[in-house]
Parts: C-alpha cells; structure tokens; sequence
C-alpha cells in the first residue's frame, strides 16, 4: 500500500497536446453556448455544466477520433487526460450527446470564429479552395426504408397506439400497476414513433417531384420508365436519410458531408451536409456562399472533382468572377474520347472559358492540388477524427457532428499558431 500525494493538475505534463486544446477554448467567444442556460446567479435552479468544459471535452475527443458520447463519458472517469480537462467535474453521456447536437448556431459561429483568426495571421487565403463530398454511413438500416402504403398503415397503427396508451393510463387499474416513470417512458416512446413516421410521410412530395424531375430527363425510353415506375422510399427512423452509392459500390444510407479546404494551408473553412446522393446537385455555389462570410475573402478559384460537373454552375461561376476548375465528363462516344475539351458551335463564353482554363498547362497544373489538398484532409478526417459512422438523426445534428470534427482538424494543425 502507498499513500500518493498528487496535485490534480499533475495529470497530464505540461506539453500535453490537451492544454493547448483548453488554453484554445478559454480564449474563444463561447457565448452562445451559454444563451440557453436559465441557472443564473441570483436566480433558483440547479447549476449547469460550463459550455467551456463541454466544448473542451468534445474538441479533444474528436481529436482522438471518438464519437460516441458513452465512449467519452468512460473516458472521462478512466483517461488522464480526460479527467485533467473535466477537474473533478461529472458528466454523463446525456449531457455530452445533447450537447453535441443542440447547439447548431453556436457551433457555427464558434467555426467561424477560428476561420476568421486564421485569416487573420495570414494563415489561410481562402482564394482558391477545394471541394469534396465525403459519403458517411448513418445509423438508420436499409430496412428501415418503407414506401408510401406501407408508410400510411404504420402510422395508422401507430396513432391507434398512442389513443390507446392514453386511454389506458387515465384507467386507475392499470396506471397503478406501472409507476409515473414507466406510464410516462411508454407514451413517449409511442408518441417519438409517431412523430417520425409523420416526418416521413411529410418527405414523400419532395421525393416525388425529385423522381418526376429525372423521369423528365432521362426521356421516354427504358431508363425514363423504369425511374416512373420506382416507388419513393423514405426511412422509419430518420426521414432525411437517404440511399446513396457508396465507394464499395453498393447503396447504404448516408449523409453527403461536403467540405471545402484553402488549398495553400489546407486548412477546412466550409462544412456542409447534404442528403443528395450526387455532387452535381448544385453543392459548389452554396460552398462558396457559406466560405466567403466566414472568411471575409472573395473565392477566385474554385476546385472541383468532375461529379460536380453542371453548365449552370459554370455560367454562374462566371458572373461572379469565380474560375471553376472541374474537368469535363468522358464522352460517351469512343471516337470523342480526349477530346472533350475542343470548342464546340453553340458554346457559351463561361463554357469557351472553361475548357481553355482545364486544357491549359497553368490550369492542369492548378487542379492537381485538389487531390493533394481534399483527398488528404478527408483521409484525416476519416482515420483520426472519426468521421466514419454518424450516430445522430436528422440533418442539423448530422452537420453539427461534422462541424465537430473540422474543428478539430483545425485545431489540431493550427491551435500552436493561434494560441501565439
């Protein structure tokens, strides 16, 4: 037996890559995670978790690549390091999934908050950027996907349950066989399951009009019919999930997190999620829209892999004074291939511009970089910072675990500079 006198603070030594995380933090604007807390001095109620400590928690353990919310609350009472930034303070894994996901805005400003400090030391430039989408697996299951008749009788059955329940627990023989706990968790995991097949069926206009948009496009032939006679599916367990192909080639549901990287510091200034399955959906235009006020710099150019291909986004491009550089699309007729880029009769100025820039030598010198630079950053973001598998349910929690994990690549490469 041993008698041990340690100061808490002796836990981690004095480089430990958590105190620059902490130091970081307790020099942010954190503000807006503190706007919802209603325990204020002077008034009653019981003490709320600092958001320092919680975004603390968070950015490091998105650094060490976890993402479960119970992971971290282990790691809270069982890591060094975890326990040095928690201080003697407990935390559970409801308090750390909640916040994770409920502090959207918050989280965006804070985002931007580290965005605008790298520009200004001159760290990033924002001038030419890269894109990519990376496709990430959610927690909803591929059975999970009903069509429109099915949909409408599991929620038949599902309001019929909750009318039910209610009658039930106004009966005095049943209620006191289950306590106010039980009789409370039971309606309201039937009414949760009630809400999301209703989410669900409110998705189905939305995907009826996307399949008549492409049945249009794809014409009249077999591939326009066989697109008119797929029925619409949508998931019982999170409504803006979708099936997208993945790089295995097969379709699981997923988000499509798009990310835009400065191609000089290889530094993440744009985050998205989208539930479209293919990057020509117009995700390039929104990007820039979201980076330019983050970073209060003008995009000159623009790097894009060819999915994100679309005549529209380059005339566009072109009235902002952007240059995209996307290559074009392999011709489908064998005797055009390696010649896509030659003038054709009817071809816009954005258009004659665009295939004199990707057939330059200066052009193809500069889209190398977009592989040097996306590739790399989502290959991080997937290896360490754990974005492989999203746990959460709807978009806005799917984009703020996103947001998590920029963050702290950021963080990580840069948190020495900018604690300077």
């Amino acid at each position: 037996m041993a008698m041990v006198v340690q100061c808490p603070d002796d836990l981690v030594p004095a480089q430990h890559p958590v105190r620059m995380v902490m130091g970081l933090v307790e020099r942010l604007d954190l503000s807006r995670f503190s706007e919802p807390i209603k325990a204020r001095e002077g008034v009653a109620g019981r003490d709320a978790t600092d958001p320092r400590l919680l975004v603390g928690l968070w950015l490091y353990a998105c650094i060490r690549g976890i993402g479960s919310a119970r992971e971290l609350a282990r790691r809270c009472e069982e890591s060094a390091a975890f326990r040095w930034l928690c201080g003697g303070v407990g935390v559970n894994h409801r308090l750390l999934s909640d916040f994770r996901g409920d502090h959207g805005a918050a989280l965006d400003e804070l985002f931007t908050q580290v965005i605008a400090s790298l520009v200004d030391k001159e760290l990033v430039a924002v001038s030419r950027v890269s894109q990519d989408g990376v496709r990430v697996r959610l927690s909803a299951g591929a059975g999970s996907f009903r069509r429109e008749k099915r949909l409408r009788k599991l929620l038949k059955d599902a309001r019929r349950h909750v009318e039910e329940l209610r009658r039930q627990m106004e009966n005095p023989e049943y209620s006191a066989a289950l306590s106010a706990k039980q009789g409370a968790a039971r309606r309201r995991a039937a009414e949760e399951k009630q809400q999301r097949l209703e989410q669900a069926m409110a998705q189905l206009p939305e995907l009826k009009r996307k399949q008549a948009e492409a049945a249009q496009k794809a014409g009249r032939g077999k591939r326009g019919q066989k697109i008119r006679d797929t029925e619409s599916r949508v998931s019982t367990s999170d409504a803006e999930a979708r099936r997208m192909k993945m790089p295995n080639g097969g379709f699981h549901p997923a988000w499509n997190v798009q990310l835009a990287t400065d191609t000089e510091s290889r530094a993440i200034v744009g985050v998205e999620v989208s539930n479209e399955g293919s990057d020509s959906a117009g995700l390039s235009e929104p990007m820039r829209e979201q980076v330019e006020p983050r970073s209060g710099r003008a995009v000159e150019q623009h790097l894009l892999d060819g999915g994100y291909l679309r005549m529209a986004d380059i005339e566009h491009a072109q009235q902002q004074g952007v240059e995209l550089f996307v290559p074009p699309k392999p011709a489908r007729n064998l005797c055009r291939r390696g010649r896509e880029l030659e003038p054709k009769p009817g071809d816009s100025a954005a258009v004659l511009a665009w295939k004199r820039r990707m057939a330059s030598a200066e052009g193809k010198e500069i889209y190398r970089q977009r592989a040097a630079t996306s590739e790399t950053v989502n290959a991080d973001l997937r290896r360490y910072r754990g974005l492989t598998q999203l746990t959460v349910r709807g978009l806005a929690k799917a984009k703020c675990v996103a947001l998590w994990c920029a963050l702290a690549y950021n963080v990580m490469h840069f948190g020495a500079v900018l604690l300077q």
